[in-house]
């Protein structure tokens, strides 16, 4: 099926927003995006992030933030603040992915979160990268299924779906089989590897895009991201928009 929506999760530029916030939106939107994925981080830092959204019309439907040892209250009034409907959990390192002990104390901790965040008519969704999908505890199913089956049926995913390349899935397959959580992906290509350095606009690598969309029937919106980028950034953005927008259902 087609996008719904696209993003661009500002942390691809956060080494121009660390120079110039306003500049920096304003460039976003003048490639094309119409709405971004920010972050707690931005959003605590003052009110610079969100009057510049404001001032170039754009909207942010997912803000990403720790979830554990945090103030939950202010993370989720933030979150309303700039008007997204989830707070995506998009980093848990290695160390929690040990064991199924692990997993069960990371499913506990984000179900409470998922409790208190529907007090706010906020959703809670939790993001991948590749350490969670190429290790096993439970025969048959990788490290982030485990997760799943252990979830509040009220949290999402956003999967990140060069991650989940990396870590040895077929990845519409993988998409297709998470379906049910899958409201948003992470959008990017390269040659499937760990360098970050090496990553490349969707359709400059080798991830099936087309096949992709079609498995995921619940997508609300999918954000480009880089985690780093050999080049200008901003022309990787801006080719990532060029190759995904005309995919956003009209």
């Amino acid at each position: 099926m087609p996008l719904r929506s696209l993003s661009l999760q500002l942390y691809s530029v956060r080494h121009a927003l660390d120079e110039d916030v306003a500049r920096t939106i304003e460039r976003v939107a003048g490639i094309g995006y119409t709405q971004v994925e920010a972050s707690y981080k931005l959003m605590s830092a003052g009110p610079e992030t969100l009057d510049a959204l404001r001032a170039n019309g754009l909207t942010a439907p997912t803000m990403t933030s720790p979830l554990f040892d945090v103030d939950l209250d202010d993370v989720f009034a933030k979150a309303t603040e700039l008007g997204a409907s989830a707070v995506i959990e998009s980093y848990l390192p290695e160390p929690y992915w040990t064991s199924l002990d692990d997993i069960v104390a990371t499913a506990d901790r984000l179900n409470n979160a998922a409790a208190k965040a529907a007090d706010h008519g906020l959703r809670v969704g939790y993001h991948n990268h590749w350490w969670e999908i190429d290790q096993s505890f439970e025969d048959g199913l990788t490290a982030l299924e485990s997760l799943e089956a252990r979830l509040d049926p009220r949290i999402v995913f956003e999967l990140d779906a060069y991650w989940v390349a990396v870590g040895g899935q077929d990845v519409p397959a993988y998409v297709a089989k998470l379906a049910q959580r899958v409201a948003f992906l992470h959008l990017k290509d390269g040659p499937v590897n760990r360098n970050n350095i090496e990553q490349q606009p969707a359709g400059k690598g080798t991830l099936p895009w087309t096949d992709i969309l079609a498995a995921a029937p619940n997508l609300e919106a999918g954000a480009v991201e880089f985690d780093e980028y050999d080049g200008d950034i901003f022309d990787a953005i801006a080719a990532s928009h060029a190759y995904l927008n005309p995919q956003v259902q009209a």
